[in-house]
C-alpha cells in the first residue's frame, strides 16, 4: 500500500488491518515519518520529534499483532500530543520559551495510558504560547499554518494538533480546550475533536492554563477514532450504541441577534441541518439558558488570565524575557483583578451548570457551528467572538464535539458542534458518529505552497 494512502486510514481501518495482516505497525510508522519529513517542514506542526524511539516502538507492536496478542485496538497507532502534555525525554514547554529547555522526566497520566495501550508515540506539537490565544503563530517556536491553505490559522491553542491531523502527520492527537481550543482547530482544519466532561480524562503532567476550565480531549479522522482513544484515556468510558435519529431531541442554538456569524458559517449550518432533517432529525430552538456571550468569555479569561499567573509565577521572577509582552501582560492583568471578581466568576460557572442541567431535561443534544467564523488569515484580527458557542461547554461541564460538515466556497473547513448533558460522553460521540455517517468526512489534506 502506498504511504499516502495509509495515512488516509483511520485509526479503526489501521487497527483493522494489523489484525488482517494487511500492514504492520512498521509500515505505518514508516509511511507517517515519511510524511513527517515531506510536510512538517512546512506547517510546522511539530515541535519535538522521538522518531529513533518511535521505531522501535513499532517494531514491538508488530510482534504482538503477530503474535496475536496486541495490547488494545491502538497498538502500533501514530499518536503525538500538544506541547504542554509531558512525553518522557521531550520539553515540556507549553509553547513558551523560559519552559524550552525543561525535558520531561516522566509522562503525563494521559501518555502513559497511551503508552501502555501500545500506542507509538511520535513527538510533541506547537501551540499558541501557554495555551492562550485563538493562532499558534508562536513567538518561539514558529507559527502553524493551516495544511488546507497555508495563508490560514489552523486556530488555538491546539493548532499544532489540528494541523497534524488533517495534513496525515500523525493517525491520532491530544490537545487541551479551555474555552474551545481543542474543537477550534478541528474546525479549522477539518478534523474531528472532542472536549470531554470535567474530571474524566486526568490532567496530570500538563502545563495548566486554568485548573479550573481546562480539558484533555482528542483530535482524530473519525468519530469512531475519537470513540477508541476515549476508550483509553477515560478510564470508565464504554461505547454507547448509536440511537434512531428519529428519536433524537435535538436543540439548534438561535444565536440571532447576539453573535455575529459569518455568512459561510451560517448557510454551512442551514446545509447541515438540512441534511440531517432529511435523514429525519426533530430540531427545536433552543438557547442557552443564563449564557451571556461577552460577560461569560470575559469571565473565563480572567480565571484563566489569573490561574496561569499563579501557575507562572515563579518562572516569571527568573526569566522574564522567556515569555511574551502579549502573555505577560494577560497574566498581569489577571493577578491584579480582586479576589472577589476572580469568586463572582467561579459562581457564574455555577450557575451556568445548573442551568445547562434543566435544558437538558427536555433535549438530548445542542447543536451549533463550532465557531462564527471559518479559518482566518494570519495578520487578520482575532475575533473577539471566536470561542462564543465553545465555551458555554467549558463553563457549564458539558461534553461537545466537533464534526466537520463540508467546506466554504473558499475551500475553508466549515464544522458542526454537538453539545450533551454532563457525564454523556459516550452517547454524544454516538450520535457525533450518526451525524458524520450523513454529513461526511473531509479528506487527509497536501499542503502546498
Amino acid at each position: 500500500m502506498m504511504p499516502a494512502s495509509i495515512v488516509g486510514m483511520d485509526i479503526a481501518g489501521l487497527s483493522s488491518a494489523f489484525r488482517e495482516g494487511d500492514l504492520t505497525p512498521v509500515d505505518v510508522f514508516e509511511a507517517y515519518a515519511e510524511r513527517i519529513a515531506a510536510y512538517d517542514p512546512l506547517i510546522t506542526a511539530f515541535v519535538g520529534l522521538r522518531l529513533d524511539e518511535a521505531r522501535q516502538e513499532a517494531d514491538a507492536s508488530a510482534r504482538r499483532w503477530s503474535a496475536g496478542t496486541p495490547l488494545s485496538p491502538i497498538d502500533g497507532i501514530p499518536i503525538a500530543v500538544k506541547a504542554n502534555i509531558a512525553v518522557e525525554g521531550l520539553a515540556c514547554h507549553a509553547g513558551i520559551e523560559a519552559y524550552r529547555n525543561d525535558v520531561a522526566v516522566e509522562n503525563a497520566e494521559v501518555v502513559d495510558r497511551l503508552v501502555q495501550a501500545g500506542a507509538i508515540m511520535l513527538g510533541t506539537l506547537n501551540m499558541h504560547e501557554g495555551a492562550l490565544g485563538a493562532t499558534t503563530d508562536n513567538p518561539a517556536f514558529g507559527r502553524t499554518l493551516n495544511p488546507r491553505n497555508l495563508a490560514y490559522t489552523p486556530g488555538g491553542s491546539s493548532g499544532g494538533s489540528g494541523a497534524a491531523i488533517a495534513a496525515g502527520l500523525a493517525a491520532g492527537a491530544l490537545g487541551s480546550d479551555t474555552m474551545g481550543s481543542v474543537r477550534i482547530p478541528s474546525a479549522y482544519c477539518g478534523c474531528v475533536g472532542h472536549k470531554p466532561s470535567p474530571g474524566i480524562i486526568p490532567t496530570d503532567g500538563i502545563v495548566p492554563l486554568s485548573t479550573t476550565l481546562d480539558h484533555v480531549g482528542p483530535h482524530a479522522r473519525s468519530v469512531e477514532d475519537l470513540e477508541i482513544l476515549m476508550g483509553v484515556l477515560s478510564a470508565g468510558f464504554t461505547r454507547a450504541e448509536p440511537p434512531k435519529i428519529e428519536n433524537v431531541r435535538v436543540g439548534v442554538w438561535n444565536w440571532q441577534g447576539k453573535v455575529d456569524v459569518e455568512a459561510a458559517v451560517s448557510d454551512g449550518f442551514s446545509d447541515a441541518l438540512e441534511r440531517l432533517a432529511a435523514a429525519g432529525l426533530q430540531t427545536c430552538e433552543v438557547e442557552p439558558p443564563d449564557y451571556v456571550y461577552g460577560k461569560d468569555r470575559r469571565a473565563g479569561l480572567l480565571v484563566s488570565e489569573r490561574e496561569a499567573a499563579a501557575v507562572h509565577a515563579d518562572r516569571l521572577k527568573v526569566a522574564p524575557d522567556g515569555f511574551s509582552a502579549e502573555f505577560k501582560a494577560m497574566m498581569a492583568w489577571g493577578a491584579k483583578r480582586p479576589a472577589e471578581e476572580y469568586d463572582a466568576c467561579l459562581a457564574r460557572f455555577e450557575t451556568l451548570r445548573a442551568s445547562a442541567s434543566r435544558l437538558f431535561e427536555t433535549v438530548d443534544f445542542v447543536v451549533s457551528p463550532v465557531a462564527p467564523q471559518p479559518a482566518f488569515k494570519f495578520g487578520d484580527k482575532v475575533p473577539a467572538n471566536q470561542a462564543d458557542f465553545t465555551a458555554w461547554a467549558n463553563f457549564a461541564g458539558l461534553p461537545a464535539t466537533a464534526v466537520p460538515t463540508g467546506a466554504s466556497a473558499a475551500g475553508l473547513p466549515l464544522a458542526l458542534q454537538i453539545i450533551g448533558p454532563a457525564g454523556s460522553d459516550a452517547e454524544t460521540l454516538a450520535f457525533a458518529r450518526i451525524v458524520e455517517g450523513i454529513l461526511g468526512r473531509l479528506p487527509v489534506a497536501t499542503p502546498a505552497i
